[in-house]
């Protein structure tokens, strides 16, 4: 199949550039406004209790139960006739905004929690009308605007937070792609030895950015898509476009220096690094669409978007590299200097004495001793992990420039302490009943109540009662609270809402579908390699130094992120844990990432083995081969996406930065150290599968007729796995 891809796309490369320019036109004017498109980010389980609870009230009520809008306005002497005509300006201004079903003051109220200790400020809330998502935001973004002049009030809340958030990654997006750019340009001639090869793979990257926003637009009207999903196809869609060109155009040198560049340079190496990319490929996706699984928006959206991009970035790889390639031909290594004409040379002739065969070779003359010390290091990086803690985003995220930031830290630091963000209790009876008094005497005798409210009608048959805690929502103390009131089981209807519901049921729902997630990742990872390589001993070696890699990972996330240990360096304020769904976004992009990597150097190796080897040296001609491309690629990856550690918001510099040292520590202790030093360790029975499943691979598995032989001929008939 891929060979008559090869004659085709030969035979019709002009045409196939002409339809990728007019795609790519259709795409970015369709797929440009994508932002706009999306919504917030998104934790909620549908099915979770405080989910519930707030849409069951919010269907009686007819408003929302959390206050979208926090006004806070700052005019002095809140108990002066002038502070408190501006109050009144204020609510009448938010009430006069057609999506806005209720607003409440201290006017109102008279709750002196909603004024300030030192009596010069108030805040004023503002509940929305039951409203999706996208529409919350465009009518926070609208009253934003309208208050924009007015100094002495601050805008926070919910659904400010939330609009501010997605301007700010908007923003990241832009400042992230214009420091990469240039870096991987720089660091593409370098490693690409030519200024035309280095073009090949901004230019590819940028196609399946722009391809994957238009796919995202389209998917947009049928299912929510988070805003953040925008960051990763960013760096995803750039950073696989610099592997799978690194691996084509390498693969094509190599090819053409045996015999030109003709259809039969193109051919070979869409029947080798072509068929190294479909299955590397199959697996990022694979990886990545498991986070599809959990019904959060944030993290589904994070499935969605990155499995489009895997796939569309090795259509790309396959179809447009190839034909650009065809019209190039030795055009390829044009425009370079003198010093890396001759290095490409080198590389497209891989000789069996370079730097990286004599590092294979060094390594598994002493297999037992690095293999323990390497382990032992990534086991002491993960040591950290052992005491990660975890938020969920909120406002305390955003940059302290953002007005939602400002007012929430002013609420915790000259407010009553948690009144904005208390537990709120649903309860199924009328605000008078005797069930709904007695509900809050009892509520007002819990430890950790620092306030309960009266009942407050929502409908004939439903009440609201709001219990402020005493400790910060996310507090251990905060959660016993919660625990003790769902404890409570009255004759009639009890959910629970709000900041900490929301957080303990968002830890208990990716808790619940974190094995599901686990199992499909391991098993796409241990299917896509036993069919790659023919053994069951590589990809269960692969799991567990993918584990370890990760564990790693995780230790100095927690380390920089939750210990604060880089704040300066970084620009950020620690929160003193990590966004509860980093790890698990983390696990499965840099399982994917990390088997792709493995596909990559597992290809070369079984390559050489084939074609009649010795296990050792056909594990140092492996590495040799791909060596210098993985690492390569590890780093222009690492920069592509490391430059989100440049973000404004925390989580995303969590994002950026793990996944750039998932990728660097797998390009380099994993696949230079430990993968030869096992590989020397356990010799023939890396290639050992039961009988049946070598059958069953002889049938269906992936073989490479490549060129790679201990002396450099001609490839030989292919062994078959576990000979």
């Amino acid at each position: 199949m891929l060979t008559r891809l090869a004659d085709f796309l030969h035979s019709n490369r002009r045409r196939v550039l002409l339809a990728a320019v007019l795609g790519a036109i259709v795409c970015g004017a369709a797929g440009a406004g994508v932002a706009s498109e999306l919504s917030p980010y998104g934790a909620n389980d549908p099915a979770t209790q405080s989910v519930q609870a707030t849409k069951r009230f919010e269907a009686a009520a007819g408003r929302q139960l959390d206050p979208g809008i926090v006004a806070l306005v700052s005019s002095g002497d809140v108990r002066a006739p002038a502070a408190q005509l501006r109050i009144e300006q204020v609510a009448n201004q938010l009430r006069a905004q057609p999506a806005v079903a209720r607003v409440a003051s201290f006017l109102d109220t008279r709750d002196p929690a909603m004024v300030a200790r030192d009596g010069r400020a108030s805040y004023v809330l503002a509940y929305f009308k039951p409203l999706s998502d996208k529409r919350l935001e465009d009518e926070a973004r609208k009253i934003e605007g309208d208050f924009a002049a007015q100094h002495d009030v601050k805008l926070g809340g919910q659904a400010i937070a939330n609009a501010q958030a997605n301007t700010q990654v908007s923003h990241d997006l832009a400042h992230a792609e214009l420091l990469a750019f240039p870096v991987i340009f720089l660091l593409s001639l370098l490693f690409f030895r030519s200024l035309v090869a280095a073009l090949l793979p901004p230019l590819l990257g940028g196609l399946a950015i722009v391809a994957t926003f238009f796919a995202l637009r389209i998917v947009a009207g049928f299912v929510d898509i988070s805003v953040f999903a925008l960051n990763l196809v960013t760096g995803l869609g750039l950073g696989l476009a610099i592997d799978y060109s690194l691996f084509i155009v390498s693969r094509y040198r190599e090819e053409a220096a045996r015999g030109g560049f003709d259809v039969q340079a193109l051919r070979r190496t869409l029947q080798t690094a072509g068929r190294t990319i479909v299955f590397s490929s199959l697996t990022v996706a694979a990886a990545i669409a498991s986070l599809a699984i959990f019904p959060q928006r944030f993290l589904y959206s994070m499935g969605i978007a990155g499995a489009l991009v895997a796939l569309l970035a090795a259509a790309l790889a396959l179809v447009v590299l190839p034909a650009l390639l065809a019209v190039l031909g030795p055009r390829v290594n044009a425009l370079a200097p003198k010093r890396l004409q001759r290095a490409a040379g080198r590389d497209a002739r891989p000789a069996q004495s370079g730097a990286w065969y004599r590092l294979s070779r060094f390594v598994m003359r002493r297999p037992g001793p690095i293999a323990a010390l390497s382990a032992a290091f990534l086991i002491a990086l993960g040591i950290p992990f052992t005491g990660i803690k975890f938020v969920t985003v909120s406002a305390s995220a955003l940059p302290p420039s953002a007005s939602a930031r400002q007012v929430d830290d002013v609420l915790r630091t000259q407010f009553p302490p948690n009144r904005t963000a208390p537990l709120q209790v649903v309860l199924g009876a009328p605000a008078g009943s005797r069930d709904a008094r007695a509900l809050a005497l009892r509520l007002r005798t819990l430890p950790g109540a620092a306030a309960v409210s009266a009942p407050e009608p929502a409908a004939t048959n439903l009440s609201l009662i709001e219990v402020a805690p005493a400790q910060p929502p996310l507090s251990d103390a905060s959660q016993h609270l919660l625990s003790a009131v769902r404890s409570i089981h009255p004759p009639i209807y009890l959910g629970v809402a709000g900041q900490t519901a929301a957080f303990v049921d968002l830890e208990h729902s990716l808790g619940a579908h974190l094995p599901l997630v686990l199992t499909v990742i391991i098993a796409a990872t241990l299917i896509v390699l036993f069919l790659f390589t023919g053994s069951v001993v590589l990809p269960v070696k692969a799991v567990v130094m993918n584990a370890l890699s990760l564990s790693a990972v995780f230790g100095l996330l927690v380390l920089i992120f939750q210990e604060g240990n880089l704040e300066g360096l970084l620009g950020y304020t620690s929160l003193g844990a990590l966004d509860a769904t980093q790890p698990i976004f983390l696990a499965a992009v840099a399982f994917g990432l990390a088997t792709d990597y493995g596909v990559f150097l597992l290809s070369r190796i079984k390559e050489a083995h084939d074609a009649g080897a010795g296990d050792s040296e056909a594990v140092a001609i492996g590495l040799e081969r791909t060596g210098r491309i993985v690492t390569a690629a590890a780093l222009l990856f690492a920069v592509a996406i490391g430059a989100f550690a440049t973000s404004q918001l925390v989580f995303i510099k969590e994002l950026g930065l793990g996944t750039a040292l998932a990728v660097l520590i797998d390009a380099t202790i994993v696949r230079a150290l430990l993968v030869p030093s096992l590989m020397e360790l356990l010799g023939k029975w890396n290639w050992w599968a039961p009988a049946p499943l070598r059958r069953l691979h002889q049938r269906i598995g992936l073989r490479e007729h490549g060129h790679d032989t201990p002396l450099g001929e001609a490839s030989l008939t292919p062994q078959p796995s576990g000979s």
